[in-house]
């Protein structure tokens, strides 16, 4: 068990999301930074689905009840480990009653913590991923108990990954979505030759941008959207809908997020800069 002692900002239980229900408009939720959750899993020998604490900003205090292993991941947080400094990418032993503290946020913004074969809460929908509107929960509280694995012999094949870091990129490939051919020059060079600010509307279901391009005046039906999708309102404004964002939008989706573009995004925090280039 792993006792919730401070609950952080913004702290919730991910996996890769819940599939199959977009037609009756579920989200697919799910880890917002991809790439850095799949290395933490792939250092525990985690199943690739094996769900995870994300925790954004300002991280909890965690104490342990069980002994196991544990990976960080993604922003840095200044963590510790019983107040000693731990590290992302790197495999590290707990034992019963150790205490995971966070401290200043130093980049990126989602920090992980993986531990050996995963969080095991109830699954909703083929998922244990928080959406309050399906799971009853959206982040983690203050007193929490939750469940993981037994220790069990494990010898990692690789206990520590030097691996570059998406916390400094800052440029965002994109795919021609279905509205991409509506844009008119002017919107065009806007859209790749500027860079962008994110703005404080930031969060699991959209990040928004400060700067608008040219509006437009396109009339459409409502229609399918993803994580990823790129945005473009009459006013100008560009939204980006990220994991718990709607299935369904009535703005033209200019361009779609590569995988490794979400990832990028879901560390960029409101006044970090950001541009677009059409792959």
């Amino acid at each position: 068990m792993l006792k919730v002692l401070k609950s952080g900002f913004y702290t919730t239980i991910q996996d890769l999301g819940r599939f199959h229900y977009r037609n009756k408009g579920v989200p697919v939720s799910g880890v917002m930074d991809h790439i850095s959750v799949h290395k933490a899993n792939s250092l525990l020998e985690n199943q690739e689905s094996a769900s995870v604490l994300e925790i954004t900003m300002t991280g909890p205090t965690l104490i342990f009840e069980e002994d196991t292993f544990i990976v960080l991941a993604g922003a840095n947080m200044s963590a510790t480990l019983n107040n000693k400094p731990i590290h992302n990418y790197k495999v590290y032993s707990v034992d019963i009653g150790d205490i995971l503290s966070y401290g200043k946020l130093e980049n990126g913004f989602r920090s992980y913590l993986a531990i050996k074969d995963g969080f095991q809460i109830k699954s909703v929908l083929g998922s244990m991923s928080f959406y309050k509107p399906i799971t009853n929960e959206n982040r983690i509280k203050d007193g929490d108990i939750i469940p993981y694995g037994p220790k069990k012999f494990f010898q990692p094949k690789i206990s520590e990954y030097k691996t570059d870091s998406l916390l400094e990129e800052t440029i965002l490939e994109v795919f021609r979505a279905p509205e991409f051919d509506l844009l008119n020059d002017k919107q065009l060079e806007a859209l790749f030759a500027n860079d962008f600010t994110i703005s404080k509307e930031n969060n699991r279901m959209a990040y928004q941008i400060n700067e608008s391009i040219v509006g437009h005046e396109i009339s459409m039906l409502t229609s399918g959207t993803l994580p990823g999708t790129v945005q473009l309102t009459p006013s100008g404004k560009i939204i980006i809908l990220m994991m718990d964002g709607q299935t369904t939008g009535g703005y033209p989706r200019i361009t779609q997020l590569s995988d490794k573009a979400i990832s990028i995004l879901a560390q960029k925090k409101e006044g970090d800069t950001i541009s677009f280039k059409l792959i």
